[in-house]
């Protein structure tokens, strides 16, 4: 079949699958998402979407990398001995510090125009932040509508996004270096995200909700320095988080750009990939971060 009759085939498949869905919901509690019948029917839309695009493409992606747990440290490390004539270096001091990349969340902020849309509303963010991109629905609507150029099965059995195809986003629009980081340890986890986010000046993607959702961290508060002290703790993180203003059943309200979220929320939200498609032996069990690992030549 050849590529104009191959298209022509999936077109005709989508306004029959629409069509037959459309007979299940009235148009109007579709249009007031009455009893959430839009929010139904969107999600009849992205199947048929995902019908019309055909299986999930077996391509390679990237490995992701797997920290080790880091052992236990001492608080304090002990002095480094100087030889006989030298003169010592200042001992650095142990402060706490806040960190804060975004001066202004709300012009970086961007909600997920679809409830299943995190993902592109993530890059986008964190495009913005980067002064890469605006927070347009238009721009949104674009990145989601390329995700068929990096959807691969090994990162997302679903098909569409994964973080591996989230990575190659960010480098689509001029973000390269972007990995993706497996971590036993939420503690580690934090731990690394802040040594990056001091390191690069950009902003970290976290996925909460055990890989179901995705939060742009622009800052955290530690007990001390991550770059100098190796046991500096993470108390929280600063997060752009797409899903607001909406409630969520399972995961309560969520908070306006720039909202401190404390250890106690950090707990609640960050938790170990676990999704109900099948298995990730790199993922299941670990705690997700895309970690930039250059330093962009650009301004905020």
């Amino acid at each position: 079949m050849n590529d104009r009759r191959a298209r022509r085939s999936r077109v005709l498949k989508r306004i029959v699958l629409v069509a037959v869905a459309g007979g299940v919901l009235l148009s109007g509690a579709i249009w007031s998402d009455a009893a959430g019948a839009g929010q139904a029917w969107q999600k009849v839309l992205d199947r048929v979407d995902r019908f019309v695009a055909g299986p999930v493409p077996d391509r390679s992606i990237e490995p992701i990398v797997v920290v080790t747990p880091r052992p236990s440290l001492p608080p304090t490390l002990p002095p480094t001995p100087v030889p006989s004539g030298a003169t010592a270096a200042p001992t650095p001091m142990r402060l706490p510090v806040d960190v804060q990349l975004d001066r202004d969340p709300k012009a970086h902020f961007a909600h997920e125009i679809r409830d299943t849309w995190c993902s592109p509303a993530g890059v986008q963010m964190t495009l913005a932040v980067l002064g890469l991109g605006d927070t347009s629905d238009r721009f949104q609507r674009e990145i989601a509508g390329r995700v068929h150029e990096w959807e691969s099965y090994d990162d997302s059995h679903n098909g569409d996004w994964g973080p591996a195809a989230m990575t190659q986003a960010l480098a689509a629009y001029g973000a390269p270096g972007y990995q993706v980081r497996a971590y036993e340890t939420r503690a580690d986890a934090l731990r690394d995200a802040a040594v990056a986010i001091s390191t690069t000046e950009e902003p970290v993607i976290l996925l909460a909700w055990r890989g179901a959702h995705t939060w742009v961290m622009t800052g955290y508060r530690a007990d001390a320095d991550p770059r100098i002290f190796p046991d500096a703790v993470v108390s929280g993180t600063y997060i752009l988080d797409p899903w607001y203003p909406t409630y969520s059943s399972i995961w309560g309200n969520s908070d306006p750009p720039g909202t401190f979220q404390d250890a106690a929320e950090m707990v609640r939200n960050f938790l170990p990939w676990k999704r109900p498609e099948g298995k990730y032996p790199d993922r299941d069990g670990r705690f997700i971060v895309l970690i930039p690992t250059l330093r962009q030549a650009i301004g905020y």
